[in-house]
């Protein structure tokens, strides 16, 4: 059971199992240029992850969540997200294709992904919702799963973006369309979907475990402010101030 290694050593464990994996995908990847790009975004996360673990430490479980996605992507990274050899590495395990199996005509790794992070991200954002903002109920499930939608739309503006902005073979291989007009619709359905099966699952466990679970849900969607915001709460700060 992880939960007998300590925090810090278990997080230092992800921590070295990850740099050695992106050490070695860094090795003669696709395409350098699109492999430095795929890991800009992470570059930034990671930093961000290390300068807050001991300020704001998170669970054993959105850590590892955090860190099976990592993994996920940098293999993306190396190949390119076009052209990561899953199914040839079916066909090598199984004698048959998944793609043929499946009737795919596209590489499908980059859709896997989309559904990987919201499958593997709404918790972290969950946690951080509960104990930053102290949300409660229906608002602890709801909120994740928008943010993440809501992210995943950002993520696919600055694909837009990075590939008008580099243009050429990079901008089109860090798109990653495939041809597909589509894609970005697809990659933010996927995404949405991940996060609803993982709010899902947690809605489950939290209602098994969770004596009061169903009177926090109902207090979470009560009213606690009767009065219209707005124009009156304007008048009511400009009230105050005047006073």
């Amino acid at each position: 059971m992880f939960t007998r290694v300590s925090h810090r050593r278990y997080l230092l464990i992800l921590g070295i199992v990850f740099a050695i994996e992106w050490a070695l995908l860094a090795i003669h990847p696709y395409d350098r240029a699109d492999w430095a790009l795929e890991n800009a975004l992470v570059a930034v996360f990671v930093l961000v992850l290390a300068a807050t673990h001991r300020v704001f430490p998170l669970s054993r479980i959105s850590y590892t969540l955090i860190f099976v996605f990592l993994l996920l992507h940098e293999i993306g990274a190396h190949y390119t997200y076009a052209q990561v050899p899953y199914d040839e590495g079916f066909r090598l395990l199984f004698g048959f294709g998944l793609n043929e199996a499946l009737g795919f005509e596209r590489n499908h790794f980059d859709r896997a992904i989309h559904f990987s992070y919201g499958l593997l991200l709404a918790y972290p954002i969950r946690e951080m919702f509960i104990r930053v903002a102290s949300v409660r109920g229906f608002w602890g499930y709801f909120l994740p799963l928008d943010i993440t939608m809501s992210t995943s739309m950002l993520f696919e503006l600055f694909e837009w973006g990075a590939a008008e902005f580099f243009g050429g073979d990079l901008g089109m291989v860090y798109l990653g369309t495939q041809g597909d007009v589509w894609d970005a619709h697809k990659d933010m359905a996927l995404a949405s979907l991940g996060a609803l099966i993982s709010m899902l699952v947690t809605v489950a466990i939290n209602l098994s475990l969770q004596r009061d679970f169903a009177a926090e849900w109902s207090e979470s969607l009560r009213v606690k402010i009767f009065q219209p915001l707005g124009e009156n709460k304007i008048k009511r700060l400009r009230r105050k101030r005047k006073s």
